[in-house]
């Protein structure tokens, strides 16, 4: 059913509208990072971080106000479930004194009478060490993709799977700036687990279209129709793999608890732009980069031509 969307000029331009999509997209994220950032977890901006329970029910807002009487500094409170939450501090504000005179407070108060469950600090100085060796494993990773792609394919498909891996990051960190959702080393790990995945996708549409590119070396179909026939016949295989996938990382996002699910937040994203990514960027852009049957044309020399022309 949805090979007949790739059929022909209509094919075609939906993969090219869904590319100025993705560039709208990326434009965006790249606006949103610049003007709100992450929302950088303890793990990298270090303080306290506490977890309590209380005896019944109590609503976020009026908590939040409850321990704001309580204490001077800034803080960050989320609820866990109905009766579990979390309270972070940032450095300036997760003083002994502060610590203190909050938890007092909700502890002793009847109509909260809440139990703290554990209090961490973290050190800033860790948090810095752990974010510089987290972006260095992702460079590593992206370099080695890079290096890989250019042996692997000709330029022009290359280069369209590396743009449709930033493409995939970058739209995925956007997504983290626009809902200030906390940006931890869980996070961090599922970009490179999208750097793989995107990477697979990206890979398997390629490889399909280089063979029917040196299939069709007399030219007789042109290249976009090539990639169309190239991404029908991945089209299937990629949705089981992808559906498969994002059922199990929602299972993990609905089930895990707080604790992954800016993980699996970060995943299910990347699975999806990333499937998108592999049909209307990285089989898209080297169509307009001049991708052709010529490329993967046998080169000979005039000696050798003059051989085969020999009866």
């Amino acid at each position: 059913m949805l090979n007949i969307f790739l059929k022909g000029e209509k094919g075609t331009r939906l993969r090219f509208m869904g590319m100025l999509l993705s560039a709208m997209l990326v434009l965006l994220s790249v606006f949103t990072l610049t003007q709100k950032g992450l929302n950088f977890g303890l793990d990298f901006t270090g303080g306290y971080l506490t977890e309590f329970t209380t005896s019944q029910s109590v609503e976020l807002k009026e908590l939040q106000s409850f321990i704001a009487k309580n204490h001077n500094g800034e803080f960050e409170l989320t609820a866990q479930g109905n009766s579990h939450f979390q309270l972070r501090e940032a450095p300036s504000a997760s003083t002994t004194a502060n610590s203190l005179d909050w938890q007092s407070a909700v502890t002793q108060n009847d109509d909260i009478n809440a139990q703290v469950l554990s209090s961490a600090y973290i050190g800033s100085q860790v948090g810095d060490e752990l974010f510089d060796q987290g972006c260095l494993a992702m460079f590593a990773a992206m370099i080695a993709v890079m290096i890989y792609l250019a042996v692997r394919f000709e330029w022009r498909l290359a280069v369209g799977s590396v743009v449709a891996l930033v493409h995939d990051l970058i739209l995925v960190l956007g997504l983290f700036s626009l809902l200030q959702i906390e940006f931890n080393l869980t996070v961090l790990a599922s970009l490179l687990a999208i750097i793989g995945y995107s990477l697979n996708d990206s890979i398997i549409v390629g490889d399909r279209v280089r063979e029917l590119l040196r299939v069709q070396s007399n030219n007789v179909l042109s290249p976009a129709t090539i990639i169309n026939n190239a991404i029908k016949s991945t089209l299937t295989r990629t949705l089981i793999t992808s559906g498969t996938t994002l059922a199990t990382v929602a299972s993990v996002w609905l089930l895990a608890g707080a604790p992954l699910q800016g993980f699996a937040i970060a995943l299910f994203t990347g699975i999806v732009v990333g499937t998108f990514s592999s049909i209307c960027i990285a089989a898209t852009l080297p169509e307009l980069l001049g991708l052709s049957a010529k490329n993967y044309e046998v080169k000979v020399d005039a000696h050798t031509q003059t051989l085969l022309d020999m009866p």
